[in-house]
């Protein structure tokens, strides 16, 4: 008989947390997984999944326009925002169901409740149950930061956006970062009239410059508009129920909706983790080394709550490799190089590898190719949006460092271009490719 009730108990049933149980159980595990919302975390629920599928319908509002110029006479187009919504939030349902099924399926007991850690094998459940693991992962993720300041209470998150009774006529997004532009695209695309705010004077930090360029180009051309060095003073409410908002640097503006952007916090409040010793790092995330151990040797953490790359399929990864280290007896790390990205703004953004200026700093220079074009289908629908593609090289070898793109389907061409650049391959290799024309991405072969 086990000294404890499981082998392994998660807490927060996320992208991490669901992989890393399931994979466990699957290796023979007894586990157990609380959660206090909705299995499947913050990207099924209400973050990358429901997120995308806004970004679709978006999509439909350039696509209808730009089918007149292909033979196509639909009429007078309407948009229905309350359709799409409770659409797409019936699809979160049934994820939520499959990714409970999942975990059941697996023999993995699920606890619809909140957990906290109070001994360093011993778990309290809100209800008052107590129970104990051989280990324990936390995987609690991260959510929305807000910041502080009089009035913050009169605005919204990612997480409400996708509740909202109707779009509002005007939105202030404050932040610069990928959420902030997303949004931005979405709420644009369905006729609202958005104005970004941002503390400093660029878009998407960490990016390549080129894509945050071309990016705010284009933004511009659609009537989104920036407000940059713009700080929160305070937020009024108006008599007529929409807000007046203070800044820096720049004059008040009347809106119908404020949403934050402005980053992600571990969810590291009310876990128990100071009670047990288990240590953070200056931003407040769990520290855990390779192995993702924390600093208490039955305790382990996965996912945004250790805010190493807050991206799901990085934290289905460490969920992976905890399982396999903890409980299939085979070590494994994650590798957090050449990991791709994706904005999916209006048009999309993809990335994998150095910018530019890192690879300046790393090598001293580097050979930077681009195509500079108008995607076909813009051009026949007199739309001048054009596409950025941009590869960085080693100076001597040509080994491909990184690449960066902007246009029409980035974020699916990215994909297979990222193995190519994680397998080390060189400029030459790629110009030894024969294109597949006519596409857009036969411009990555292409590049001079």
């Amino acid at each position: 008989m086990s000294e404890y009730d499981y082998d392994l108990f998660t807490i927060g049933a996320g992208s991490g947390g669901v992989r890393a149980s399931r994979v466990s159980a699957a290796h023979g595990a007894r586990v157990a997984v609380a959660e206090e919302f909705r299995v499947g975390g913050t990207c099924v629920i209400r973050g990358c999944v429901p997120k995308k599928m806004l970004v679709y319908g978006a999509h439909f509002a350039e696509d209808l326009e730009d089918a007149k110029h292909f033979g196509w006479d639909i009429g007078a187009a309407k948009f229905d925002w309350v359709k799409l919504r409770d659409n797409v939030l019936n699809d979160i349902d049934r994820l939520n169901g499959l990714y409970k099924q999942t975990l059941e399926n697996n023999g993995v007991e699920v606890f619809d409740e909140r957990a906290t850690i109070t001994g360093p094998h011993e778990i309290t459940l809100s209800s008052g149950e107590v129970k104990t693991a051989k280990v324990i992962l936390i995987a609690t993720g991260a959510r929305p930061f807000v910041p502080g300041f009089e009035g913050r209470e009169h605005g919204i998150t990612s997480n409400e956006a996708f509740h909202l009774d109707a779009i509002p006529e005007r939105v202030l997004i404050a932040g610069g970062g990928y959420i902030a532009n997303e949004f931005a695209g979405i709420f644009n695309e369905f006729g609202a009239q958005v104005t970004i705010m941002n503390r400093s004077d660029q878009i998407l930090r960490g990016y390549d410059e080129a894509m945050r360029d071309r990016l705010l180009q284009i933004s511009l051309a659609k009537g989104i508009d920036f407000r940059f060095r713009a700080e929160f003073e305070k937020i009024e409410k108006n008599a007529d129920g929409s807000l007046k908002v203070f800044m820096t640097n720049h004059e008040p503006m009347d809106v119908d909706c404020v949403l934050y952007a402005t980053g992600r916090v571990p969810n590291v409040e009310g876990l128990g983790l100071g009670e047990v010793g288990v240590a953070t790092n200056d931003r407040g995330a769990i520290a855990v080394d390779e192995y993702n151990r924390t600093s208490v040797e039955s305790i382990y953490a996965v996912g945004d709550v250790t805010d190493r790359i807050q991206l799901t399929p990085v934290a289905i990864r460490e969920g992976q490799a905890f399982a396999d280290t903890v409980f299939a007896g085979k070590p494994t790390t994650v590798d957090y190089g050449c990991v791709p990205s994706a904005v999916f703004s209006h048009p999309p953004i993809a990335s994998v590898g150095m910018t530019e200026s890192e690879a300046t700093k790393a090598f001293g220079s580097c050979k930077v190719y681009t195509s500079d074009f108008r995607p076909m289908k813009n051009a026949l629908a007199h739309r001048n949006e054009r596409a950025l593609y941009k590869m960085i090289c080693e100076p001597e070898t040509g080994k491909v460092l990184g690449l960066h793109m902007i246009g029409p389907d980035s974020p699916e061409i990215i994909q297979v271009a990222a193995v190519a650049v994680k397998a080390g391959l060189t400029k030459a290799d790629f110009d030894a490719t024969v294109a597949v024309h006519p596409t857009m991405s036969e411009e990555l072969v292409l590049l001079k």
